[in-house]
């Protein structure tokens, strides 16, 4: 297994480096200069040409970019252009706040979605089975700006329970909780009833079955474990996409986080803080990934001994 991890983390470099690069490439084709831009449409040429200098935009394209490739190596993503300081410190600010969302979203779809789904697998044409899936199908087409802001006309303007906006107090996060893990509750729901739906119409299923086991320990034991690869799959992907997906959700609600962070940086054209904070998501979701082949391990012997 530690051969098949080292092997993984020397795949991320050329990973990181196409991230690197194409991020870079957009950000050197897109219009709008950002010595413009910081100071302002009165700003005399002169004065534009002295701030491209001292920010290097005036290199070329590969001179650019080599540079910056050095500094990631070393540590540094380089100064934002709107604050002067250290993107670095910009985006370690406010990914921990993205990272917080994104975990409690994950956790709150976990609880909700995946005994929903086995439920509705057991408890396959009933009453209960097409309610629930009916209900997943709503919650995945609920696009989250909207659910966002009902969520605020009814609970914050209509009733005043829930405060409108920030992350001060744990009853703020319930409805950007709300807003995201609706929909990845509806997804892993999905997920979990079909695997599950294909895993207990096999042989072995009914072998135990015949064999006198209890129906929980048929579930439990040999159906669900069998049935979570695919699940886990899915949890993985979803929790990478919330890093760098909840932009809408966190301008809805006006939370620090990263996604808000680089929509104004985009604005802005903060180039050093857009690039950083790519660069974070994809290697955050890299080792995400990677975790998600590690619990494959876990989950299923079969790919465990793969790695001995």
């Amino acid at each position: 297994m530690h051969k098949f991890i080292l092997r993984r983390l020397l795949l991320m470099v050329p990973v990181l480096l196409g991230v690197i690069f194409v991020i870079f490439s957009i950000m050197w084709i897109t219009p709008g200069d950002p010595a413009q831009i910081l100071l302002g449409e009165a700003a005399r040429a002169e004065d534009i040409a002295a701030l491209r200098l001292e920010m290097g935009l005036d290199d070329p394209f590969m001179v650019q970019f080599v540079r910056f490739v050095g500094q990631v190596v070393t540590g540094d993503l380089g100064v934002s252009f709107n604050s002067r300081r250290p993107a670095f410190d910009e985006i370690t600010d406010r990914f921990p706040t993205t990272i917080r969302l994104a975990a409690i979203t994950v956790l709150l779809a976990i609880v909700v979605g995946i005994p929903s789904g086995i439920l509705c697998a057991v408890k396959h044409q009933s009453i209960f089975d097409n309610i629930t899936s009916v209900l997943g199908l709503v919650m995945l087409s609920i696009p989250n700006f909207w659910l966002g802001l009902m969520l605020i006309l009814f609970f914050s303007v209509q009733l005043g329970v829930l405060p409108v906006s920030g992350l001060g107090t744990p009853l703020h996060w319930i409805m950007p909780m709300l807003t995201l893990g609706l929909s990845a509750s509806g997804i892993y729901m999905r997920f979990t009833r079909s695997s599950m739906l294909e895993v207990i119409r096999q042989d072995y299923i009914r072998t135990a079955r015949a064999k006198g086991q209890k129906e929980s320990k048929v579930i439990f034991k040999h159906a669900l474990k069998n049935a979570l690869i695919p699940v886990i799959t899915i949890v993985g992907l979803s929790f990478g996409a919330l890093l760098g997906g909840a932009v809408l959700t966190e301008t809805v609600f006006a939370i620090p986080g990263i996604g808000s962070f680089m929509v104004i940086s985009i604005r802005a054209r903060d180039f050093p803080v857009i690039q950083g904070a790519v660069l974070m998501i994809a290697l955050m979701f890299s080792f995400i990934n990677l975790l998600v082949d590690i619990l494959y391990g876990f989950v299923d012997p079969r790919v465990r001994s793969q790695y001995k």
